[in-house]
């Protein structure tokens, strides 16, 4: 798993996202790279991507000078979602073992089931009459 000592936000092409590096100089990267609105803070410790969505929520990030931000509070709590555990998925239904009943039921339905289509001998003798032949 990794880990980042710095973690914020930023805004590429209108959307605000939350962003992770290992270093402080990353911020010029991204100006360069067009994006806007960057706020990238030195986290207290190497943390995982979870962890410093976690932090970043529990100081109040999105707030500055007592006015919340509402496209950072709105990508924390994104990031937050996305990087949530999911929920276990249910139990797959157990099969219902087969009974003696069921395969007799089975057999007796294929034994007179009509098949899809049936070619005669006089048709396929016909066929092979018209069928051009092939120089070898």
């Amino acid at each position: 798993m990794s880990t980042f000592t710095h973690a914020g936000v930023s805004r590429l092409n209108g959307e605000m996202k939350v962003r992770f590096c290992n270093d402080a100089l990353r911020v010029k990267v991204l100006a360069k790279n067009g994006h806007k609105d960057i706020d990238i803070i030195e986290l207290k410790t190497a943390m995982s991507k979870e962890d410093a969505v976690a932090f970043l929520l529990s100081i109040d990030f999105a707030t500055q000078n007592g006015k919340t931000n509402a496209d950072v509070q709105a990508a924390l709590e994104q990031a937050l979602d996305k990087r949530s555990p999911k929920a276990e998925k249910a139990a797959p239904k157990a099969k219902a073992k087969p009974t003696m009943e069921g395969i007799k039921a089975k057999v007796a339905a294929k034994k007179t089931a009509v098949p899809k289509a049936v070619v005669t001998k006089a048709e396929v003798t016909k066929m092979l009459a018209e069928a051009e032949d092939a120089p070898y």
